[in-house]
């Protein structure tokens, strides 16, 4: 892998980029939604002072790193933020995550934007990319296959902070040809389940 922190990538109707401080207002709507942040570890952030202090303790923090995709992802066409890609934890699961403002939803955007971070990922040498979603949330999987993800195992987690026991699919894509699957989900969390789910 290379050392290179969110490098900037465009699509055909997206830009690809860092988070400012200027994406507080856009940042609102995205991380207040409920339906949004139904499927998410966190509860719902209410006001920008809220949205203002995870940007500046969450993910500005992640750009003084010396590896770390945390993306934006804005609109060509307005500049608006709408949602966000970021890689978690790598170097162990290499797990991407995305959310998208829900009036943007069933568009292709997400499975637009997750593509062109694949694609710079590959060009780095990075070696796989893993995926979870609760098993409630069949359109997180659907873009996770378009992507070219392959479904490995179900397992059980007591998830935090909203305190609910949560059955996740974990898929992953392998980028440099190697076959293998990222175990430590198994090995972590004592519900695992071993049928296809």
């Amino acid at each position: 892998m290379y050392y290179e922190n969110t490098p900037s990538l465009e699509t055909e109707r997206l830009l690809l980029r860092k988070f400012t401080h200027d994406d507080i207002d856009d940042m609102l709507l995205l991380y207040s939604d409920e339906e949004v942040n139904r499927f998410l570890p966190w509860f719902p952030l209410k006001t920008r002072e809220d949205v203002s202090k995870y940007l500046y303790h969450t993910i500005f923090p992640v750009y003084e790193k010396e590896i770390a995709y945390s993306y934006a992802i804005s609109l060509k066409e307005t500049g608006q933020v709408i949602g966000y890609v970021h890689i978690n934890d790598i170097g162990g699961s290499n797990d991407i995550g995305y959310a998208l403002r829900k009036e943007f939803w069933h568009k292709g955007i997400t499975s637009e934007a997750c593509a062109s971070v694949i694609d710079r990922l590959r060009k780095v040498h990075f070696p796989f990319l893993t995926a979870t979603h609760d098993i409630q949330n069949l359109y997180s999987g659907e873009v996770m296959k378009k992507l070219g993800m392959t479904y490995r195992y179900s397992y059980k987690e007591q998830w935090q902070p909203k305190d609910i026991l949560v059955t996740f699919r974990m898929y992953q894509l392998n980028l440099d040809g190697i076959e293998r699957t990222y175990t430590e989900y198994q090995k972590k969390y004592p519900y695992f389940v071993e049928q296809l789910i």
